[in-house]
């Protein structure tokens, strides 16, 4: 669920530490609230900060333009708010957004060049040794490469056992080969997925339809 920018934040603007730098600034962290990916780095003063909260837009202090500066002015590329968070010492703001368009001026999601994609963590790192296997079926050491030659059916037919195997677990009291059997479903159904051409990500974007 995402936090509400419209709660009260003047006790946390007595708290941030603009007078730590001779130029009245701290680092504001620009990160996406969905995919917790780091877009950009900003500056913000006082009243930077002061006028995020009043518009929910991110608004930084320019140093090159010398003015206040709300992202998206001229591109339409907006950062609307979502919550914001200081550091232990005050003096370093992290600004959880949701963006409208590309961050960086160059057209790219990020101002690292990166797509701004929801990542999985060990999740996405095993569909990418999947999709892997998938790319080379070839190699006889790999069972993941053996069941893409096999082809759909056979995929679609373990994920069909592997669920059966879940359910009769669920019904017994050994944590550990429900774990297991849990374990062997997923990964079976995230090979089903690759199968299809399909990846988590298409499946969460039909769970937030839902929500």
């Amino acid at each position: 669920m995402k936090k509400n920018p419209n709660l009260q934040r003047e006790d946390r603007t007595m708290k941030i530490d603009f007078n730590k730098n001779d130029d009245g600034l701290v680092p504001a962290i620009i990160q996406d609230a969905l995919t917790k990916n780091v877009l950009m780095l900003g500056y913000m003063n006082e009243e930077a900060y002061t006028k995020t909260i009043q518009t929910k837009k991110v608004t930084f202090f320019s140093r090159s333009k010398q003015r206040l500066w709300t992202k998206g002015e001229e591109s339409g590329n907006i950062l609307h708010l979502e919550d914001i968070n200081s550091d232990c010492d005050n003096d370093t703001l992290l600004i959880l957004v949701t963006p409208e368009g590309p961050t960086c001026h160059t057209g790219s999601d990020t101002c690292w060049n990166e797509d701004n994609n929801q990542s999985f963590g060990f999740l996405s790192e095993l569909e990418r040794v999947i999709r892997d296997r998938k790319e080379n079926q070839n190699d006889e050491n790999s069972y993941v490469a053996s069941l893409f030659r096999k082809g759909i059916n056979k995929i679609a037919q373990k994920v069909g056992e592997e669920a059966v195997e879940v359910v009769i677990e669920a019904k017994d009291d050994n944590e550990e080969l429900f774990l297991n059997e849990s374990a062997d479903l997923l990964f079976h159904y995230l090979i089903l997925l690759q199968a299809k051409g399909y990846t988590l990500n298409d499946i969460v974007n039909v769970l937030k339809t839902r929500s």
